[in-house]
């Protein structure tokens, strides 16, 4: 019997592809933070309205937050914002390239931090299929950027990639730390509890982000407001993809969640090389191959 957390996470991915297809029409009006603001600010209040209908309509009594369960989602509110902000500083590098395939071993750093912070454990398939799938990211990616195996080794030392991997152990983090606080509330209710938390972190994230925008970029908050259309229909996908996210990390282990999560990337590249007709590198078609088999093989491997 195929287990819930699979279809929530498989649509998880598409809603987030579908929101990264919307943000890009906020692209030359809004700044990369600015456009990365719109996913929490334009969320939020639809996270807050989803936990209203699961109380109002669905009877569900709505949890008693604890210490740990606020300090977890600040640290999963403070580590995503953290991600952003690394990533912005990798691309002002004009040596980025080797750093953005390190920024993407994301579900790596989730399966450490996860076994380190919440003694979650992976059997020793699980552990062949997040490899396998990791080695197709980095495949995808040095098709995507351009660059050999060659570059990639010499420049493991260089600060882009040591940025890279702090993008990558951030992004890591903030999943640990969201299925950390989602778990700690104790909810008999697992919609309840990712809708509870979701909510709460997406308030923390428009927060600060917010207080992160006025500090560096004036002037950019307005441009948001401005461009509201679009930001609420990244808001709308944003808010569908963090549910889905939310609900299957309370599910399961967040590792297995974020490498079947990579099937976003199948459906970016069926996208790109079926709809958009644009040319395909080989190494892009090994690295979504390597991909698919470690989706596959986590699945049936149940």
């Amino acid at each position: 019997m195929l287990e819930l957390w699979i279809p929530v996470t498989i649509a998880a991915a598409f809603f987030q592809n579908l929101r990264s297809a919307l943000q890009r029409h906020l692209k030359g009006r809004l700044s990369t933070a600015g456009a990365a603001y719109v996913r929490f600010l334009y969320a939020w209040p639809l996270a807050l309205l989803y936990v209203w209908g699961l109380a109002g309509w669905g009877g569900l009594a709505l949890p008693a937050p604890s210490a740990v369960f606020l300090a977890y989602c600040l640290l999963g509110a403070v580590s995503q914002i953290l991600f952003t902000v690394f990533l912005l500083w990798m691309f002002s590098f004009r040596n980025f390239a080797v750093g953005t395939t390190f920024s993407k071993l994301e579900v790596v750093q989730v399966a450490i931090l996860g076994a380190l912070i919440l003694g979650d454990r992976l059997p020793a398939v699980a552990v062949v299929a997040i490899a396998v799938s990791a080695l197709g990211v980095i495949a995808l990616s040095l098709g995507q950027t351009k660059i050999t195996v060659r570059t990639l080794l010499a420049g493991l030392l260089d600060k882009p990639t040591l940025i890279g991997l702090a993008c990558a152990a951030f992004l890591g983090g903030s999943v640990v730390f969201f299925r950390g606080a989602s778990l700690s509330l104790g909810h008999d209710s697992v919609p309840m509890a990712a809708a509870y938390t979701l909510a709460v972190s997406l308030a923390l994230q428009t927060v600060l982000m917010g207080l992160y925008l006025a500090w560096r970029e004036p002037g950019e908050l307005g441009r948001v407001l401005r461009e509201w259309r679009w930001a609420g229909a990244v808001g709308v996908a944003g808010v569908l993809a963090s549910i889905g996210w939310f609900t299957a990390f309370t599910l399961q282990n967040a590792a297995y969640v974020r490498a079947l999560g990579q099937v976003e990337l199948v459906f970016t590249f069926v996208a790109t090389a079926a709809v958009f007709r644009e040319r395909v590198d080989w190494r892009e078609t090994l690295g979504i191959l390597l991909v698919a088999a470690g989706i596959l093989l986590l699945v049936l491997a149940g």
